[in-house]
């Protein structure tokens, strides 16, 4: 049996974005993908830690697009998620799903559990 982990929550995030953005994800529309769909701020280089550790473990290839005159003759990195990324992906999010199956939303929880457990002074 694989001890692969389960992905982290901004590794889902990233490999999410990457199915929503199609071929041409990078850098930029990876990160305002997140921003925007997720609410949650993202460091350019936390997203490219990110990226360069799902290439190592080959859930993400990447290629080098042309160069452009609007970057200054530099060129786009592009990523696309890979099928074992895929199958990584939908591997985490059943776990989750899993784990909260049957919880009730959070506020009532927190408070039924607060109350459910004396504390032992």
């Amino acid at each position: 049996m694989s001890r692969i982990k389960n992905l982290g929550e901004f590794e889902i995030l990233v490999l999410a974005a990457l199915i929503r953005l199609g071929p041409d994800a990078y850098g930029v529309t990876i990160r305002k993908e997140i921003e925007k769909r997720a609410s949650r701020s993202v460091s350019i280089g936390a997203l490219y830690s990110t990226l360069s550790r799902l290439e190592e473990k080959r859930y993400v290839a990447s290629r080098v697009g042309e160069a452009t005159s609007e970057r200054g003759g530099r060129a786009k990195r592009h990523y696309v998620i890979k099928a074992e990324g895929q199958a990584q992906l939908e591997k985490s999010i059943r776990a989750l799903g899993s784990m909260l199956k049957g919880l009730d939303p959070w506020p009532k929880t927190l408070k039924m559990r607060e109350t459910a457990v004396p504390v032992r002074r």
